[in-house]
């Protein structure tokens, strides 16, 4: 069993939506809330590579993954900007903050007795990412997989006031988590039922920014609905 989530290509595509969707548009000293920060390297490679006077508070259960990011953000001096709690956002005060931004839990399993129980995203995978759009922040940044239920997520911003201001997605192939026998298995059930979208040994994972709406808005929901379910 892996301590801490590692999957660098997932992290890269992470950090570049945070980079093209949230710090470079962010307006000066922006605050930013951060589920789970794991070891903090997709913020910490952003900001090294963007100018950011604001202000990210993480929230990261993992102890391991917690001590790991707290090191790599003392060894580049990055502590005035990015800030990292060993605790769960859902049992904070919810701190106010512009932006709401996450790599969620999102693998869909019977239970939580899978390599990386922090991975587990409920039954459906869409879980943790569509309880964090019942916080009711103006701006959610959330990962979102094909293979977990996407739909629901879409509909949940819906139904919660947001639209889908801007979205990028990445073909990503079943990694050493979802490739588990149980939780491939729970996912092949899935997509019997019209819950789970994936080709052979790929799925879509899609950077999305959900807004809370405005009548005016271009709303991208519908494109998002319909890329993430084309597999």
């Amino acid at each position: 069993m892996k301590d801490i989530f590692v999957c660098p290509e997932e992290s890269n595509f992470y950090s570049n939506c945070l980079e093209n969707f949230v710090i470079r548009n962010s307006k000066n000293h922006a605050s930013v809330v951060e589920f789970g920060s794991g070891d903090g390297s997709p913020v910490i490679n952003s900001l090294l590579r963007n100018k950011f006077d604001g202000v990210i508070r993480g929230f990261e259960l993992n102890a391991s993954a917690w001590k790991v990011a707290n090191s790599t953000i003392d060894e580049y001096d990055l502590g005035n900007k990015y800030v990292i709690y060993n605790s769960c956002l859902f049992e904070s005060s919810k701190p106010e903050a512009d932006y709401l931004v996450a790599n969620p839990p999102y693998l869909p399993a019977p239970d939580q007795d899978i390599y990386m129980p922090l991975l587990f995203g409920g039954i459906d995978g869409a879980t943790v990412t569509n309880k964090l759009l019942s916080l009711g922040y103006e701006n959610v940044l959330v990962l979102v997989s094909s293979y977990s239920n996407p739909e629901s997520t879409i509909q949940q911003a819906q139904e919660n006031g947001y639209s889908v201001n801007n979205f990028v997605v990445l073909p990503l192939k079943f990694g050493y988590y979802s490739s588990e026998p149980k939780v491939k298995k729970h996912i092949e059930e899935l997509r019997k039922h019209g819950m789970a979208y994936y080709s052979g040994d790929y799925y879509f994972l899609a950077g999305v920014l959900f807004k809370k709406s405005q009548k005016s808005a271009i709303d991208l929901s519908n494109e998002l609905a319909q890329v993430m379910t084309s597999l």
